[in-house]
């Protein structure tokens, strides 16, 4: 089973590297920096690149590596040692490690790096780990390493937090038991990846690759960390983007459509069918090909309209399209579904991307009522509840409403709390835009 997101492989609506290539912005095709031999000391781990999850990986001996971020981590020289691989794929390797000198457990996301080119991952990564976030997988340090078998080769190293679970196998396992993800371990997550994507989309970055298995899990604490940022991208007004990107199912229609001028609510999107899927126990809109995405999207929605279209891809001209009605929410999902999960999922779901709920803003929705209640567990008499609220400057420069959402204040919750007014979708602000800098203390 996949434990890292990262280890699953990129699925055929990933950018090709050449295309990736093309997309990359001008200031981030700079050379790279040569590097000192010890940061290319080789961190391979042998003849287990391809073994499954849980299996040992042969020549895993700890080696010694300098952390190539600028700075020495506590004036050490730190030393890995490669425990088991825990995914692969055509980006590389994902393997579990841990720190010689202190025994954490990291897990080190390895990739091969064209020399010519500034990894954009890393330069993401590194962007987001100036404001950190409880729901965002954060960058301990990264190194570059050599082969063994290839000495010219260059590799990236990403050290990560590890986790043991991913949102995919805990829905998964619930699902082979035949029995359906209760309702509060939904909640529980969707609002985890609603403010994961806010503090993202607030500094302009779109994931681009929303999924279960990009989620993931902490099982004791029920966290939930949004990982893998492959496919990330800042966006900027005017510049285009491949459309082909994001793992199917979870594609948004304007990239089915073609548009190469997305915003951050391709994100919302998939975030919207993420949700549905625990909540149905399977993917919402299945499809071997765009066409039959389209399609599964159009049994549930019904035929787009002229102006729809329009708002996802202004280039678009063909309007041929079977006349079907929408298909009512409340008979797409189970008759025990909460009529308030229901609700909620329908405004991550709506052809215009304007349409489609600000993530942030959808926690106010009255679906996580029941997080805001105090002394709230995980469940009937469970442990305490992961950190919810500790919204940071970031989440709140975008939507200072959220304070009032918290359970210690007298403000009351739901889809409208007093002094929490709905924008216009013209007063929206701008979707892969940066928020304003939060106000000084």
């Amino acid at each position: 089973m996949d434990k890292f997101s990262g280890g699953a492989a990129r699925r055929s609506s990933t950018e090709s590297e050449s295309t990736r290539r093309r997309d990359v912005s001008s200031t981030a095709m700079d050379q790279l920096p040569k590097h000192s031999g010890q940061a290319r000391q080789s961190l391979a781990v042998g003849k287990g690149d391809k073994k499954r999850d849980g299996q040992q990986s042969d020549g895993a001996a700890a080696r010694a590596v300098a952390p190539n971020v600028g700075e020495v981590i506590d004036g050490q020289t730190l030393r890995f040692n490669a425990e088991r691989i825990i995914g692969n794929g055509s980006f590389g390797v994902v393997f579990r490690a841990s720190v010689v000198e202190t025994g954490e457990v990291v897990a080190i996301k390895k990739v091969l790096q064209d020399k010519r080119f500034k990894n954009r991952e890393l330069h993401i990564m590194r962007q987001l780990s100036k404001q950190p976030h409880p729901n965002v997988i954060a960058l301990k340090h990264c190194f570059y390493s050599s082969d063994e078998r290839n000495e010219d080769e260059l590799y990236l190293n990403l050290v990560l937090e590890y986790m043991p679970e991913t949102v995919y196998s805990v829905a998964r396992a619930w699902q082979k038991a035949k029995t359906p993800l209760p309702a509060h371990h939904a909640r529980l997550y969707v609002y985890q990846l609603c403010r994961a994507l806010g503090q993202i989309h607030g500094a302009g970055i779109c994931h681009r690759d929303i999924k279960p298995q990009n989620l993931l899990l902490d099982p004791a604490t029920q966290i939930v960390k949004l990982i893998d940022f492959g496919s990330a991208k800042v966006l900027v007004p005017g510049e285009p983007n491949v459309s082909y990107i994001c793992s199917r199912y979870y594609r948004a229609p304007e990239l089915i459509f073609g548009s190469t001028e997305y915003t951050t609510a391709i994100d919302t999107w998939s975030s919207g069918c993420v949700f549905a899927e625990l909540l149905l126990g399977a993917p919402l809109f299945p499809g071997d090909s765009g066409v039959d995405q389209l399609v599964e999207i159009i049994k549930v929605l019904g035929t787009p309209s002229r102006e729809d279209i329009q708002e996802m891809n202004a280039s678009y001209t063909e309007f041929k399209f079977p006349q079907i009605r929408a298909h009512a929410w409340a008979k797409v999902f189970r008759s025990r579904t909460p009529p308030r999960a229901v609700d909620c999922v329908a405004q991550f779901l709506a052809y215009a991307p304007l349409r489609r709920v600000l993530p942030l803003r959808a926690l106010a929705h009255d679906f996580f009522d029941e997080l805001r209640v105090p002394g709230a567990t995980l469940e009937p008499g469970g442990g305490a509840l992961p950190p919810l609220f500790d919204f940071t400057d970031l989440e709140l420069a975008q939507f200072p409403d959220l304070a009032k959402l918290r359970p210690n204040t007298n403000a009351p919750t739901g889809k409208a709390p007093d002094g929490v007014t709905p924008l216009a979708p013209d007063q929206q602000p701008p979707r892969g835009a940066a928020a304003p800098a939060a106000p000084p203390a």
